[in-house]
């Protein structure tokens, strides 16, 4: 452990001090290493809620025995998720099967649109894993997930009306400890366990990756205030998953606020690329890197990694580099790709998929249709050019010649996967597009740029300060010639 930083050392003073506390903690912070100062400052029983359980037993090694450290989810296992191992264990059905046992039946017409018994099972499960995620205590029909192509008011509320009946049988049918005909996941209990009102047994509670938690833990987390000291520690411009229920629930948290700005992972020329990000976003750091660290930003031709937007994005390079003969893997495996595929697959061959992002396409001929003249399908464009050049054969192959990450010279991961890892030479892929132009123009008769999203520059900050050593912008160059946004304007 390198000598704390003032920074450190502060955070160390004011948990001593027992103030509640927000951690802005930047890329490359040393983060854990700070929550291990703090756990290490005192002697009191302390839990630590980390994000996925490889965190949870790091943390583990460098934490004092007073220190309890897990996921939440094993936290909620403890205390009543147990109950439930012999449903988690059992063994999968087809979602169709499910909504049939359910009650789910006929299809259902709404405008244009005929909904089949099968899209409807999907979209009770889909509602029954949102619910879950909230910190709703019933199913309402905002948990209901918006179908592709049922864009008016009225037919999403038709849709919520038909769905919800089924919801609550779901969610009874989930309440069994021993038999049911839903498949049970992880969850469904820790739902189950914050509905209880949990009080958690500690004198402090360190919540990390807060920037990325689901409401439902928000609520069990921030109702432990009255008996226990609590820090969150994250950061607020690596705050990505909202498209699947996660917040932001620091920058409002009711506590210290401290941050966490120079990093150990790269060096000054880097943090001038991450701070470009961060100056876009309402983040309240700016990084400084490490001198010693002489990362560099320019062309790289062999990268370590390429990280994409999309998921389209990372079909398109890993054909790419297969093509050029390297060895090939794919963060957390191609599944994704492969449902993709084979859903153009099915439409191609004039069958229904069941992909929830295709399940109201007919066609192929529909769904080229609708990526090419629909405002709401563009971002299908990329999906259907690809698959027409290349047949879903052919992305079928390639995703079965990847090979795992440690056997491979190149690893292929969209940026959302890409979060919390760091490789020593990063190529940015092509499908970061850069703003589009407005229909304002300069002096120079030259439309302006729209301005760059507080999404899309959350997730170009995530991709650019994974690297260590060298970066290739690729196809965020463009931030270059974007001119620079001016500090509290």
């Amino acid at each position: 452990m390198h000598t704390p930083t003032d920074e450190q050392a502060h955070a160390v003073d004011t948990f001593r001090d027992g103030h509640h506390m927000v951690l802005q903690a930047g890329a490359g912070t040393g983060k854990t290493s700070t929550l291990g100062l703090l756990a290490a400052s005192t002697r009191r029983r302390g839990r630590y809620l980390a994000f996925n359980k490889d965190i949870a037993d790091d943390a583990a090694a460098r934490f004092p025995r007073s220190v309890q450290c897990r996921t939440a989810h094993a936290t909620a296992f403890a205390a009543l998720g147990h109950r439930f191992a012999r449903r988690l264990s059992s063994p999968r059905h087809s979602a169709w099967r499910v909504g049939h046992a359910l009650g789910v039946g006929a299809p259902l017409r709404i405008g244009d649109h005929e909904i089949s018994h099968r899209t409807l099972s999907h979209t009770v499960l889909r509602t029954v894993t949102r619910f879950c995620q909230s910190a709703d205590n019933t199913p309402a029909p905002h948990h209901v997930p918006t179908l592709r192509r049922l864009s008016t008011p009225s037919e999403r509320d038709q849709l919520a009306e038909a769905v919800l009946p089924f919801v609550g049988k779901a969610w009874k049918d989930l309440q069994n400890p021993d038999d049911g005909v839903v498949r049970f996941e992880h969850d469904h209990y820790l739902k189950m366990w914050a509905l209880t009102e949990p009080r958690i047994e500690a004198d402090f509670l360190l919540l990390d990756e807060a920037q990325d938690t689901n409401p439902v833990l928000e609520q069990v987390f921030a109702a432990q205030r009255g008996h226990a000291q609590l820090v969150m520690v994250g950061d607020s411009a690596q705050a990505i998953y909202g498209w699947r229920g996660a917040r932001d629930v620091m920058t409002g948290f009711d506590a210290t606020h401290l941050t966490l700005t120079r990093s150990f992972r790269f060096g000054p020329l880097l943090a001038e690329q991450a701070n470009r990000w961060l100056a876009l976003t309402d983040a309240p750091i700016r990084l400084t890197g490490t001198d010693t660290i002489p990362t560099k930003v320019g062309l790289v031709i062999c990268p370590d990694a390429v990280l994409c937007r999309t998921n389209i994005g990372v079909m398109t390079e890993v054909m790419r580099q297969l093509e050029s003969g390297r060895r090939v893997a794919l963060a957390r495996g191609g599944q994704t790709l492969l449902a993709l595929a084979r859903a153009a697959r099915d439409l191609k061959e004039g069958q229904r998929t069941s992909h929830p992002e295709l399940v109201l396409f007919a066609s192929w001929g529909e769904l080229q249709e609708y990526a090419e003249y629909d405002p709401a399908g563009r971002d299908l464009q990329p999906f259907v050019e690809l698959v027409d050049t290349h047949g879903p054969e052919a992305i079928i192959a390639a995703v079965d010649a990847l090979t795992g990450e440690d056997k491979a010279e190149v690893t292929i991961s969209t940026a959302h996967k890409a979060k919390g890892r760091e490789w020593l030479k990063v190529r940015i892929a092509d499908d970061f597009p850069p703003p589009p132009d407005s229909d304002q123009l300069d002096d120079s008769g030259h439309p302006i740029p729209e301005p760059v999203s507080d999404t899309d520059a959350r997730l170009a900050y995530v991709a650019v300060t994974r690297a260590r050593t060298q970066l290739d912008l690729g196809g965020l160059a463009w931030i270059e010639n974007q001119p620079a946004p001016v500090d509290g304007a």
